[in-house]
Order: C-alpha cells, then sequence, then structure tokens
C-alpha cells in the first residue's frame, strides 16, 4: 500500500566515504535537484556514525518531512536507525558500492536525479524492518539481511587486515577463511521450533540481497511481517565455492544441503561468531530477531 506526501522540506545525510568518496558528487546532484523541484534542504554530516544518527534523530523531532540518506547500505542504516517506527518517511539516493536497500525498493542506482524525483514525487511505502535485540538489550535495526557464520567471519578477518585496500582485501580475506573452514554449531529458535545444526552460515533476510545483489534470502518479503531464515549446512570447501555463484540468482536454495525457513521471531546462538547487518557489524551472537511490520517509512515508486 503506498499513499502521497507532500514533500516541502528534507533533511540529507550524506556518508562521504560512500562509493569509493563518490556519495559528495551524487549528494551535490541530488540536492540540486530537490531544489529544483521546489524542495528546501537542510544537509547534514557527523564525525562519526554516533553522531550522524543524533543529527538525524534530531530532525525526525524537529519534524523534517522526510530524512534523506546519501550513501550506501552502511549510511542507510544509520538512517534506519533514527528512523524505525518514528513516521517520518527515508529517502535514498543511491551511491555506494551494494545498495541493496535502494534495489530492494527499485530506487534509480547510479543516477541521483532519478532518485531524487522519487523523493520530490512523495509517494510513500510502508516497510517491514527487523529488530536485532543483543544481550545487553542493545537494539540494532536493519533492512536487509543480518549475517552470521562464514561471511561474517570474513568481514570480521577484512576488517582487521590493513593491507590491500579495496575489494582484493575482502577476497584474500575470503581465501584464508577457506582454508580454516570449520563447521559452526548454531542453536536456532523459531516461532515453532528450536534445533541445532552444524552450518557454514545462517542468514536471517527481511530483504533478499546482501553483498551487492548477492540473493542469499531470495523469497524474503519486506511486507509479510515474517523474517526468511536461510541455513547452509556445513560441507566441504569445494561445495561451498561451487554454492556461491548461484547465490547471485537466488538458486542455491534448491541445493540439498540449503534449508530455509520463515518466522516471525528467530534466536540465533553459536560461540564465536559475530553478526552484521546491513553490512555493518552488530555484535556477537547469541542475538533475538523480530520482524516487526510497516516500522519504515520509505519513499519509493509503485513498481509497475
Amino acid at each position: 500500500m503506498s499513499t502521497r506526501q507532500v514533500i516541502e522540506k528534507v533533511t540529507v545525510l550524506v556518508n562521504p566515504l560512500a562509493g569509493h568518496g563518490h556519495a559528495p558528487v551524487a549528494g551535490r546532484k541530488g540536492v540540486a535537484r530537490l531544489r529544483e523541484r521546489g524542495v528546501a534542504v537542510t544537509e547534514i554530516i557527523g564525525t562519526d556514525a554516533d553522531h550522524a544518527r543524533m543529527l538525524a534523530r534530531r530532525a525526525i523531532d524537529d519534524g523534517t518531512d522526510a530524512l534523506v540518506v546519501v550513501g550506501g547500505d552502511g549510511a542507510i542504516s544509520i538512517g534506519l536507525q533514527a528512523a524505525a517506527q518514528s513516521g517520518t518517511p527515508v529517502g535514498l539516493i543511491p551511491a555506494g558500492t551494494g545498495n541493496d536497500h535502494a534495489r530492494e525498493f527499485g530506487i534509480p542506482v547510479g543516477d541521483p536525479v532519478a532518485a531524487a524525483d522519487v523523493i520530490a514525487d512523495g509517494e510513500v511505502q510502508e516497510s517491514d524492518l527487523a529488530r536485532i535485540t543483543l544481550t545487553d538489550g542493545a537494539v540494532v535495526w536493519a533492512g536487509t539481511i543480518v549475517a552470521s557464520g562464514f561471511d561474517s567471519l570474513v568481514t570480521d578477518r577484512a576488517n582487521r587486515m590493513s593491507w590491500p585496500k579495496g575489494p582484493m582485501r575482502y577476497n584474500l580475506a575470503m581465501l584464508a577463511e577457506l582454508t580454516q573452514l570449520r563447521p559452526l554449531h548454531y542453536t536456532i529458535e523459531l516461532d515453532e521450533e528450536s534445533f541445532q545444526v552444524d552450518a557454514t552460515l545462517v542468514a536471517v533476510g527481511n530483504g533478499r540481497s546482501y553483498g551487492g545483489g548477492m540473493q542469499i534470502c531470495p523469497g524474503a518479503d519486506k511486507t509479510d511481517g515474517l523474517l526468511d531464515v536461510t541455513v547452509v549446512d556445513y560441507g566441504r570447501r569445494s561445495r561451498l565455492v561451487r554454492l556461491f555463484p548461484r547465490v547471485y540468482k537466488g538458486t542455491h536454495v534448491d541445493l540439498p544441503d540449503v534449508q530455509t525457513y520463515r518466522s516471525r521471531r528467530v534466536r540465533l546462538q553459536c560461540d564465536g561468531i559475530t553478526a552484521y547487518a546491513d553490512g555493518d557489524r552488530v555484535g556477537p551472537l547469541p542475538v533475538t530477531i523480530e520482524a516487526v511490520p510497516a516500522a519504515l517509512r520509505i519513499l519509493s515508486h509503485t513498481p509497475a
């Protein structure tokens, strides 16, 4: 369901590091277009993620018509923490490397002017969000995928590496983790069942993809009030190497060593494993993840 909202004033949050530094250029083009469309723009930029979140929350409390985020999924995650359940819509001007949120909502990627037009047009969609609760009670909101297991171990390793820069660092981290592949002993609690499994990874999806289009939860529906869970059973390295290319089309779920589930609430426990959400570190397992219906209002066009 969509509604129309008059957009007269927006607050724009720019992540200057997104897209290898391309976000400021996209931001200038998007802001110029918004002003051409008669929208008043206030720009904010935080010194770090916490500061950016505080500024975004303040703008929402002050009554901005929309919070517009320029950047990739990490920047959008900051916006989600501020805007979740606030009633204030979020607009996206994609300028990251993955842009999975933008793809999920059909927002133009690589065209900041077209993305700004979506915002100015004022068509608002409702979407679920995933609410992650850590053992200390901290809450993190996620729009796409909560990742844990092999992929989060790779990210942990890549984050510890100072060389090389760019995507090659992630590729080397993946190779290193493949040499140390081991079964991960998960306890998974769903609405209707609880079980233990030796897995390679477990992904919980409010949306379908992460990592720039990897359809790890291809059946996820961001409006059904449920989370999709993809469990990749532990197997030999060669099996994992063959599985990953299929993730881009979502056909990995047809393999016998991949199990899928749906649940409103999911609890994951596995020693030594970190959860990541929308590409950012959340914290160590265990975590509890719940689908929260209509927690996000987002400016996007209804698919034809």
